[in-house]
């Protein structure tokens, strides 16, 4: 098999107008992740020597999403079709000797393997002119067909409204998907017109075009999950289903345990160890590590943070970006923390907040603390020492130390360091008055009688 360098075209011209948005379409998140950056991070494993983004409208948007991945961007400026938007990839492109993926930025799903794939059936020893990307939907309305014989060589593609009733029968579909090498790629499109109802010049008509001049043309199959596209919010909630689904498959795959698999939601980048634990109706934002061992109680959410071996969260607990969990540490019921490390074996059982705080290995938190960390302007830190116990319903206001093995009072209000192994305590002294409510009420009574 021919090995040549690999290129790829990704099509981010379209206005998206069914999405009603003032985001571009492509830039739309996918499990926290621009549905656009999700299909490049898939072609960045091939690897590809050259990658170019079409754009249109929007273009400024798109531009800058890709800038910082190092992808080349040529500009659409009229729309005039899928075949008319290839071409804008030519000058940056110009050089370029290998094997083209043509690709949509609002087809994100398309996995690295599917590619190499399709640059396989490319390299193969019968050379077809173009690879196909294909799939069965359950609704073919809205697709043409592939017509092939039984070892995939295409015999010809059209369109639904344009196909025999004997070709409607044909449930293989093209997804829009190709690859081609690159000196057969321009020239096939060159030769590609616009007379057709539409007025635009359509990437399909390339394999009719190859297979006028002799040159055979092959498809290969995919799941339709895969290469289920994105014009409306709807669309763009049924690929995150697709994309969560198998996200949520591979983490069990690989020795997590999901009590309720489709109540848990994942994002782009989550990590999860071995014998994980993940209970029902658990969210993750982006930039989460678990490691091996820990428990997420039901009705958490978590974002940008790192939970050590063992450690428990939840349940409903709220971890902020910033937020690490030592090894069999526990944040319990309604905690939040932000930028806050606990230590290895610390505790903060429920109702509390910790913000910008250290807390040393196997302190307690009583429930109801709170770090006060900031004042309207800035943000103070908290160290709670190795050891500590911090009483109930506690208020710290930072910036403040609490010394390992300090011991703070229920109801305290420290704005003051606590040295290691003290007792602190700032409250009012507790005073009472015998026979006091006796007379209140007795006197509240005749006053209501008056």
């Amino acid at each position: 098999m021919t090995q040549r360098p690999i290129a790829a075209i990704i099509l981010a011209a379209g206005k998206g107008t069914r999405m009603k948005s003032d985001l571009h379409k492509v830039l739309h998140p996918i499990a926290g992740q621009p549905m656009l950056l999700h299909l490049l991070d898939s072609v960045a494993a091939l690897p590809p020597e050259r990658t170019v983004v079409v754009t249109g409208a929007g273009r400024e948007q798109v531009e800058a999403a890709v800038a910082p991945i190092g992808a080349s961007t040529a500009l659409q400026a009229e729309q005039k079709g899928t075949g008319h938007a290839v071409l804008q990839a030519r000058e940056a492109l110009d050089g370029f000797a290998g094997d083209v993926l043509i690709l949509y930025g609002d087809v994100p799903l398309v996995s690295a393997a599917t590619m190499q794939r399709m640059i396989d059936r490319l390299r193969a020893p019968d050379a077809p002119a173009v690879v196909v990307l294909g799939f069965r939907p359950d609704d073919t309305a809205a697709y043409g067909r592939v017509i092939a014989d039984d070892t995939g060589r295409i015999l010809k593609m059209v369109e639904h409204k344009d196909a025999s009733p004997e070709e409607r029968a044909e449930r293989l579909c093209n997804s829009g998907l190709m690859a081609a090498r690159s000196d057969r790629l321009f020239a096939l499109l060159d030769q590609v017109g616009c007379a057709n109802a539409a007025g635009e010049y359509y990437l399909v008509d390339i394999v009719n075009i190859a297979a006028a001049e002799g040159l055979a043309s092959a498809v290969i199959e995919t799941a339709a999950w895969e290469v289920a596209g994105v014009n409306s919010r709807a669309e763009l909630a049924a690929v995150d289903g697709y994309w969560q689904a198998d996200r949520r498959s591979r983490a069990m795959a690989e020795g997590a345990t999901l009590i309720a698999p489709e109540t848990v939601w994942f994002a782009y980048d989550t990590q999860i160890g071995r014998d994980v634990v993940i209970e029902p109706n658990v969210f993750f934002g982006p930039g989460v590590q678990i490691a091996d061992g820990a428990t997420i109680h039901a009705f958490s959410h978590i974002t940008g943070a790192t939970i050590g071996a063992g450690a428990e969260v939840g349940p409903f607990a709220r971890l902020r970006p910033g937020s690490v969990l030592g090894e069999k540490a526990k944040v319990g019921n309604f905690v939040e923390m932000k930028k806050t490390v606990l230590g290895a074996g610390a505790k903060a059982s429920h109702l509390t907040y910790l913000g910008d705080t250290v807390v040393g290995p196997g302190a307690n938190i009583g429930a109801g603390t709170i770090t006060c960390n900031y004042d309207g302007y800035f943000k103070y830190k908290t160290e709670i020492g190795a050891g500590a116990f911090i009483g109930s319903n506690s208020a710290l206001v930072a910036p403040v130390s609490i010394g390992a093995g300090a011991i703070v009072g229920a109801g305290s209000v420290i704005t003051g360091d606590v040295e290691a192994d003290a007792l602190a305590i700032a409250r009012a002294k507790q005073e009472a008055r015998p026979g006091w409510a006796t007379r209140f009420r007795a006197a509240m009574t005749a006053k209501r009688r008056a």
